[in-house]
């Protein structure tokens, strides 16, 4: 399978990168840099340059995009919610899996956000996060999207391949970054949801 992974070099996306060549699949890493990494096609493309995103998504069988905001406060969120809504917007024919934010799960129909004692160093990720999901939640019927939140703390740590899948609440407090890609490879090999969100914790 064709799989391009947009943030191949952050924690995230690296073991992304790990798992799906552990699988055999052809993988595009694609970073701001073109960064090489052994066994990969390796592409310098921003996010927000859609033409470009927009022809590497409909020449892939799945784009998993693995982008928040810039944390440098620098640049608006605005800019990637926008990328993504313009990428929305064009309905490529690729699979389109997003990696969203913990802050957008819901407890009792209230995002993790709102909640008190939410941590207010996250606030603006969630905020993006949010605003991200509803986006394709209101996407074309066409788009085949899938948004996948981690759990409230996700760290580097094992790959044990056990892990527990959830919709949009908490699946638990905690799941490392290496189960975090099993879960999302399991997903592509096997699709199970669509056009909807999952999150994944440690089993």
């Amino acid at each position: 399978m064709k799989i391009a992974i947009f943030g191949a070099t952050g924690m995230v996306g690296s073991r992304l990168v790990d798992e799906a060549m552990a699988r055999g699949h052809e993988v595009t890493a694609v970073t701001r840099n073109g960064r090489a990494i052994p066994g990969t096609t390796a592409v310098a493309m921003d996010f927000t340059d859609t033409p470009a995103v927009e022809e590497l998504a409909n020449a892939s069988d799945v784009v998993i995009i693995s982008i928040p905001p810039d944390r440098s406060r620098v640049e608006p969120i605005e800019v990637n919610l926008h990328a993504h809504q313009r990428l929305i917007d064009a309905v490529p024919s690729a699979r389109i899996i997003v990696v969203g934010g913990a802050g957008s799960l819901k407890v009792g129909g209230t995002y993790l956000r709102d909640r008190p004692g939410f941590p207010e160093a996250a606030m603006r990720n969630s905020t993006w996060g949010i605003s991200m999901l509803e986006r394709y939640q209101a996407s074309p019927p066409a788009l085949d999207w899938l948004v996948v939140s981690p759990s409230p703390l996700i760290e580097p740590g094992q790959r044990t391949g056990h892990y527990v899948l959830g919709i949009d609440e908490p699946a638990g407090q905690r799941v490392s970054a290496e189960n975090f890609a099993v879960g999302i490879l399991d997903e592509i090999e096997d699709p199970d949801h669509h056009r909807m969100r999952i999150t994944f914790a440690d089993k």
